[in-house]
């Protein structure tokens, strides 16, 4: 098993070193001077990192903070401004929550986040790792962290090989008994840094590696094959349709996605849910309709084809309280939708 103290002391040390330079961290030398990090940027990043990758986050990062530098900001902008903002990203319910935190925070803690993960265990969208993270890397609180990379490097440190996530308690029970009680966030930051550059899915780089005197996984050799997975089953692919009505002024008629389900609260295209097995639903009025090409997408579950159906607006057609016409250049769509309206726009 591996030491405790060699397993912190080692890695801290090797962080302090080679911290990767993010626009939401305060890094090892400016956390040593005194420098506290910023919790509403804490929460923010690990909301925008969860399913995105760090590279695709962070210039996103900084346009949500320069136009909403405080958690006060982001409380009183209007929720089609956060969706707006968020459109690329993905995971559309993040966004909703983001605002719904945001404004709890912002009215009810009086601008403050909690400081203890069971209490941050309560704000909208905030689960047991983005609590653990927020509490560990803002407020150094004792917190054991648990992303996938942090997934990784205790798989091999320990040389667990119960698949995951099946795996999932044991590996935070393992890397817990190396936490250390002070530099919580360093230490939480140091094993991310590290599964991403060094303890990599494929090909780690156990030369370069801080812990590998201490990591059982490399004593056997067996660090490629770790951690183990259980098969994912094939992605279905799903069909469906999306229905572009133009009016005289070229503008398209969206509507607003029920609040819950795929792409929850955003504009699109009339055409229903895509829901495996569900038939394609009517257009939204009688017009002449005729196909304008297939939009694909890729979302976590599953493919979707979507034939998109375009029509002139006929006379005296009015839009529906839920509904609104927009200049396709001007509305805040989710990837999926944009691309079918490119199809639409032939």
């Amino acid at each position: 098993m591996p030491v405790p103290s060699a397993v912190s002391r080692k890695l801290l040390t090797w962080y302090d070193a080679n911290a990767r330079v993010l626009p939401w961290r305060v890094g090892p030398e400016a956390r040593k001077a005194g420098k506290a990090p910023d919790p509403f940027r804490v929460w923010l990043s690990e909301i925008m990192l969860q399913q995105t990758t760090v590279a695709t986050v962070a210039p996103r990062f900084e346009d949500f903070t320069t136009r909403w530098p405080r958690v006060e900001d982001m409380a009183a902008a209007p929720l089609d401004d956060i969706l707006g903002q968020w459109a690329g990203l993905g995971y559309y319910a993040r966004a909703r929550n983001l605002h719904k935190c945001a404004r709890v925070v912002a009215h009810e803690h009086k601008g403050a986040f909690p400081r203890h993960e069971v209490a941050l265990r309560e704000l909208p969208g905030v689960g047991p790792y983005t609590a653990a993270a927020i509490a560990a890397i803002a407020f150094d609180a004792p917190a054991v962290v648990m992303d996938g990379n942090i997934e990784r490097v205790s798989a091999r440190l320990f040389a667990i090989d119960t698949p995951l996530p099946k795996a999932k308690p044991e590996l935070k029970n393992a890397i817990a008994s190396v936490w250390p009680k002070k530099r919580s966030g360093d230490f939480a930051q140091a094993l991310m840094d590290l599964g991403a550059g060094v303890c990599r899915p494929r090909n780690p780089d156990c030369g370069a590696c801080p812990l590998s005197a201490c990591c059982a996984a490399f004593a056997g050799g067996v660090q490629n094959g770790l951690p183990k997975k259980q098969k994912k089953a094939a992605k279905p692919t799903r069909r469906g349709v999306a229905y572009a009505l133009v009016n005289h002024r070229g503008e398209m008629l969206f509507e607003r996605r029920p609040e819950k389900g795929l792409l929850g609260g955003m504009l699109g295209l009339p055409g229903g849910d895509w829901r495996q097995g569900e038939p394609a639903p009517a257009p939204p009025v009688h017009a002449r309709w005729t196909l304008a090409g297939a939009a694909r997408h890729t979302f976590t579950h599953f493919h979707l084809e979507l034939d998109v159906m375009r029509a002139p607006a006929p006379k005296g057609f009015r839009a529906n309280n839920n509904q609104s016409w927009i200049a396709p250049d001007k509305a805040r769509l989710p990837t999926v939708m944009k691309k079918a309206v490119e199809k639409a726009l032939g």
